[in-house]
């Protein structure tokens, strides 16, 4: 691997970053827990998502010790609506060994934190503690694999490994404003869905697949697999003027939030159908094609917990793959 390239190309990608970044909320203190907070919740999620939802975390958990100290289903409704719920509950357990035992020094103590991986430690290394450990996610892989021309399969490990290396070589000093760079460079330029906008990237004249008209046949990956369908009957079950929940299993997708009574298949005879719509949500791995009904319960069955319209929006953490049957509640 030409490592010369690399190096050629780390001046111009700062020089264009200190100019073109976007002003986000986690570029304005780079401590080590409001970096922890946000590479948790920017995994996997849109960054125009996050942005007020991490001033408001912050402003109700400003620190470790706030956050450890408060309860998962806390923590979960100030998640609500960010989806990967797993992300806050991984996030809730690190803050409660950092109230413990500090924030740790080095690479190995913060890959240890539950819910960070390898990207997610080299994002922190490198941004909050000045460390030159890479990130290396699918902006990065993306954008490396255009300035290199590579067609090395992508999703492969050692593809990720060895990319890691080369980064780890060509590290400056600025090691937060390097990261953050390749990372802008990957969202706002070399994107992700649709042409590259090669006219605007600092690396223009330094790019391989650029200077060879083959923007596009970069990066190599694997096909997708097909998403598992699930055909699935939710019911808003009313009673008097408190609604029906249960809480999801404690693993597997959406582990531990509450739901309205959802069955795959068909659902059992509750009461009368008051209304009924149709709704979908497409997960990772899997879509949800739901049949959802309003329905006047008989009574309040025991086997769920009963809560006013109010009490849910302002206790219980209710995913937004059921939003379209929040309308019902009022």
């Amino acid at each position: 691997m030409d490592e010369t390239l690399m190096k050629a190309a780390v001046s111009p990608l700062l020089e264009w970053y200190r100019v073109c970044k976007r002003d986000l909320p986690w570029r304005k203190a780079r401590t080590f827990y409001s970096v922890l907070v946000s590479e948790l919740m920017l995994q996997q999620t849109r960054v125009e998502a996050v942005k007020e939802r991490f001033v408001q975390f912050l402003q109700r958990f400003p620190a470790p010790e706030a956050l450890a100290g408060a309860s998962e289903d806390e923590v979960l409704k100030n998640w609500e609506g960010l989806g990967y719920y797993s992300r806050a509950r991984n996030l809730h357990k690190a803050a409660k060994i950092i109230a413990e035992q500090g924030f740790p020094k080095d690479f190995a103590g913060v890959r240890a934190l539950p819910g960070v991986g390898d990207y997610t430690a080299g994002a922190i290394c490198s941004i909050a503690l000045g460390l030159p450990q890479p990130a290396v996610d699918g902006n990065v892989l993306r954008i490396l694999s255009r300035l290199y021309a590579d067609g090395a399969n992508i999703d492969e490990p050692a593809t990720r490994a060895r990319w890691s290396e080369l980064l780890r070589a060509a590290y400056p000093p600025e090691t937060g404003d390097f990261c953050e760079a390749l990372m802008e460079l990957g969202a706002i330029v070399c994107v992700p869905n649709g042409a590259p906008l090669c006219g605007a990237c600092p690396w223009a004249g330094l790019c391989r697949a650029h200077l060879a008209g083959e923007e596009e046949r970069y990066p190599v990956r694997s096909g997708k697999k097909a998403r598992r369908i699930v055909e699935a009957t939710v019911l808003v079950l009313r009673c008097g003027n408190k609604y029906a929940l249960e809480k999801r299993p404690a693993k597997g997708l959406l582990a531990g939030l509450w739901q309205f009574p959802f069955f795959e298949g068909d659902a059992p005879d509750f009461g009368k159908v008051l209304a009924e719509k149709r709704a979908k949500h497409i997960f990772t791995h899997v879509e949800w094609r739901m049949q959802g009904r309003l329905v006047q319960a008989r009574a309040e069955l025991p086997q769920y917990v009963w809560a006013t319209a109010d009490e849910i929006r302002r206790t219980y953490a209710v995913p937004s793959a059921l939003k379209a049957f929040m309308d019902w509640i009022g």
